[in-house]
């Protein structure tokens, strides 16, 4: 045993002397290579890039919907620095130790501006989107640094233009280490004011994200009627830009655009049916509900089950009575009410821009109508006929802008410095019915929220004008009630309006329950707002 462990003690301090001898031979091999040595002495640049500057999105008034905040980014050397002292300004410190004992230049976020030195550049930046970003619908996101979705996507050649980056380049020798003492390059880059202008109000936009706050699934719309702006375009539900992981996840869907989506219509399109009556000369006609009305063997019941009696289309139009409408129908010009719809933007899709049109719904044919059921149906907005809220929103504008249609628009322009819009288009109209059409529909929905005592859509501040929905689905709840989408398309002051207000509320129920208070909430608020300008 002895003599096998003398052996084993021998062949292991064979083993550790050549082991020296060859790192001894490797020593001097290389202390006389020149080449060696040649390299460590060259120099070489190494850049390190916090970030680059983002093109911005204004709102109509030039208020930056993205970029609002910054925050400080901070590029150390870890052999420069003070690890325990500067750890203390690190937004996340566990971060921060991981990235210090890489041991080569690293960024942090730091809570606060720091004090510059050889190993510490400190860049203040934009934060792209915040917690209390608004309109994340439309602005849309990006991934890494390509537009995703919205006008970040539509206009990402734009945004993303060569703006500058923030860097700093430091000196380093041949074998990659930064030469502390050797200088630096630092590179910030100034905020660019450049971006996309939109038609978005921030101050409205906000007004309708919170009173449409309580609202599961749905969207409101407010319009500018004359210019045909969109000042404020909310779906529910919100989702924050800064977590899009948690909004891809969520069985609600909140990154759905509901605004862009076509819903069943219900009473609010019996605004149409009228149009086209009082232009073929029926706006005179009256009708004595008595509770239900047949249609070729086929019972259409009224929601009042006893009847509304004898009414004229106002009066029909206040108590939303669906056989005065099934009965009007039966005297218009089939392909004449069709071809209004269509010319009220039915059937049509909205472009806003690249990447954010609206449906166009349906429509249904003229072959379908010929169909008496269909078309009973169609007098007041159900069966085959679907409409985005931004549809039933340009229907309004027509309505309460004398009959000229304005063609809905998200986008202003470009800007360069932030202050001017250069090259912007003039708004464009359509025409949509007579001025003395328009005139009655006007007064008619005066008269449904005004001379309708139960009507929930009256603000309190000033006097509007609207139409409410309960849109059928024939779909069911776990109880067996019907789900029905609650509709308000309205505008005001109705004396010469202003705003036109569309407030949808997926399966929400009776629309003057639902979407009626929601409407009043922002005319009051808007009123508000424009008292304090």
């Amino acid at each position: 045993m002895r003599k096998k462990a003398e052996h084993g003690i021998i062949v292991l301090a064979s083993f550790f002397s050549l082991v020296f001898i060859v790192i001894i031979g490797n020593y001097f091999r290389i202390a006389g290579n020149t080449s060696y040595s040649e390299i460590a002495e060259k120099r070489y640049a190494m850049t390190v890039e916090v970030s680059s500057n983002e093109g911005n999105i204004y709102d109509r008034n030039m208020k930056r919907l993205v970029n609002t905040d910054t925050k400080y980014v901070a590029v150390a050397i870890p052999q420069a620095v003070e690890r325990d002292e500067l750890v203390e300004y690190a937004v996340d410190k566990d971060d921060f130790y991981a990235k210090y004992d890489v041991g080569e230049p690293f960024e942090f976020e730091a809570k606060c501006y720091i004090e510059e030195s050889d190993g510490l550049t400190v860049f203040r930046v934009p934060i792209r989107y915040s917690e209390s970003s608004i309109a994340t619908h439309i602005i849309g996101y990006t991934s890494q640094n390509v537009g995703v979705t919205g006008i970040e996507y539509a206009y990402d050649s734009i945004l993303r233009d060569d703006y500058g980056e923030n860097s700093v380049t430091y000196s380093a020798d041949g074998f990659g280490r930064v030469l502390i003492g050797g200088g630096k390059k630092v590179v910030k880059s100034s905020i660019t004011c450049s971006g996309v202008v939109t038609t978005i109000d921030s101050d409205i936009q906000k007004i309708c994200e919170n009173a449409g706050s309580s609202i599961e699934k749905g969207a409101i719309v407010v319009t500018e009627i004359e210019t045909g702006n969109i000042l404020a375009l909310a779906s529910f539900p919100d989702y924050s830009l800064s977590n899009i992981e948690s909004a891809v996840n969520d069985e609600n869907s909140p990154m759905i655009n509901r605004a862009l989506y076509s819903y069943g219509v219900g009473s609010i399109f019996k605004l149409v049916t009228a149009c086209e009556a009082i232009q073929e000369g029926y706006g005179d006609l009256m009708y004595n509900c008595s509770g239900e009305i047949n249609v070729f063997g086929q019972r259409f019941r009224c929601h009042k089950l006893d009847g509304h009696g004898l009414q004229t289309m106002s009066e029909a139009m206040i108590n939303s009575c669906n056989t005065y409408f099934i009965n009007l129908i039966g005297n218009l010009d089939i392909t004449k009410l069709r071809d209004t719809a269509f010319r009220l933007g039915f059937g049509r899709e909205t472009h806003l821009c690249s990447g954010i049109t609206a449906s166009g719904g349906v429509l249904p044919t003229i072959s379908s109508l010929t169909v008496p059921a269909e078309l009973a149906n169609f007098s007041f907005g159900q069966g085959k006929l679907t409409a985005t809220p931004l549809q039933i929103s340009q229907l309004t504008c027509a309505i309460a802008n004398d009959g000229k249609m304005p063609v809905l628009r998200l986008i202003r322009g470009i800007t360069e410095d932030g202050i001017t819009v250069p090259n912007e288009k003039n708004t464009q109209y359509a025409y949509a019915m007579e001025e003395s059409t328009a005139k009655l529909l006007k007064d008619m929905m005066m008269a449904a929220v005004n001379e309708n005592e139960d009507s929930n859509a009256k603000p309190k501040s000033v006097m509007a004008a609207a139409k409410t929905s309960t849109a059928q689905t024939g779909q069911y709840d776990e109880d067996g009630n019907e789900l029905c989408h609650a509709w308000i398309t309205g505008f005001f002051p109705a004396e010469a309006p202003m705003y036109a207000v569309t407030v949808l509320v997926e399966n929400g129920g009776y629309g003057n329950d639902a979407a009626a208070p929601v409407f009043r909430k922002i005319a009051d608020e808007i009123v508000k707002l424009k008292e304090r300008d």
